[in-house]
């Protein structure tokens, strides 16, 4: 039985639900990644916003990807109980009844759309839309349970922010905006790979068609080496269009040259040679994953920061 069951079965009083438990309903870590690549693809762009327009946007940029959250975890609940990465979240425990997400997600996705077009334009009001209903649909209900193709398609989802921040500062979509959106797009499927390879019993036992899962580890190693170099020269490219400068330029090769580094590493690992550490390369792959586009998306806006010196740019 569950913390939350034993309190209730020993008080008989209903969980009422705290500010916490909305919080998480949210997915925080992954909204907050939402809204720092929101924000560099806002001020990143030729056409500045006023703070107050500018603060909007992102707020409801934000509001947007937590209704994705709440939408995700609502129709996920059952197998977030049975993962352990996920077990722990509100709705599977009860924290937060499946009906009340929904109703919360619906609502955020209305008044985030909403807000949104009104505060800046109505295409990135639409954009928003697009990827709530990706997020929440195409990808959460059709094809995570589906095919294993899943993360490479639907990191759409999360890779459409920047794209977001970069409209409502211009009103339209330039070649910058889309090598923002593939940058991210390309990145999703290594990053989860890895974490499939070193989580794959939670993915089985969900019944989660995952690489891992569907075609086996080794396939699932090759795959990411050649997502990850793949992904190396969509990063030089954007870091050689306006939004990039010499030291994009430097921390994009030194990336890259990181990333493809650690993904031949584990495209060559052997687990069934004894004493090779437990998921080690893995994890440490995808914890510098994490670290790869946070540097990326910072080396944009420092770059954006340093252009009214004359020391950023091309």
């Amino acid at each position: 039985m569950s913390e939350l069951g034993a309190y209730q079965s020993e008080t008989d009083t209903p969980y009422e639900p705290g500010f916490g438990d909305y919080v998480q309903l949210l997915k925080p870590r992954v909204m907050s990644l939402v809204v720092f690549t929101a924000l560099v693809g806002l001020l990143v762009a030729p056409v500045g916003l006023n703070p107050v327009e500018g603060f909007a946007a992102i707020l409801f940029i934000a509001l947007g990807a937590g209704a994705s959250g709440a939408l995700n975890m609502w129709w996920d609940a059952d197998i977030d109980a049975v993962m352990k990465r996920t077990q722990g979240r509100p709705v599977p425990t009860g924290r937060v009844q499946a009906g009340e997400a929904l109703g919360i997600g619906v609502a955020l996705s209305g008044i985030s759309v909403v807000m949104l077009g009104l505060a800046t334009n109505f295409l990135a009001a639409g954009l928003l839309a697009f990827t709530i209903f990706f997020y929440a649909v195409v990808y959460s209900m059709w094809l995570k349970r589906s095919t294993p193709q899943n993360i490479v398609i639907g990191g759409a989802a999360g890779a459409f922010p920047p794209m977001i921040g970069w409209v409502a500062a211009t009103g339209s979509v330039s070649m910058e905006a889309v090598l923002m959106f593939a940058l991210i797009f390309m990145w999703t499927p290594p990053h989860f790979w890895a974490l499939a390879l070193f989580m794959k019993e939670d993915y089985h036992a969900a019944g989660v068609p995952m690489l891992t899962v569907t075609h086996g580890r080794k396939a699932t190693r090759a795959h990411i080496l050649v997502y990850t170099l793949l992904l190396a020269p969509v990063a030089i490219w954007a870091a050689l269009t306006s939004i990039g400068g010499p030291l994009t330029l430097a921390v994009a090769v030194v990336l890259n040259a990181g990333f493809v580094i650690g993904a031949v590493r584990i495209w060559r690992r052997d687990e069934s040679v004894a004493g090779t550490d437990k998921y080690g390369t893995e994890k440490g792959f995808f914890s510098f994953s994490l670290l790869y586009l946070f540097l990326h998306f910072a080396a944009f806006l420092a770059e954006a920061a340093l252009k009214p010196y004359g020391l950023g740019g091309w």
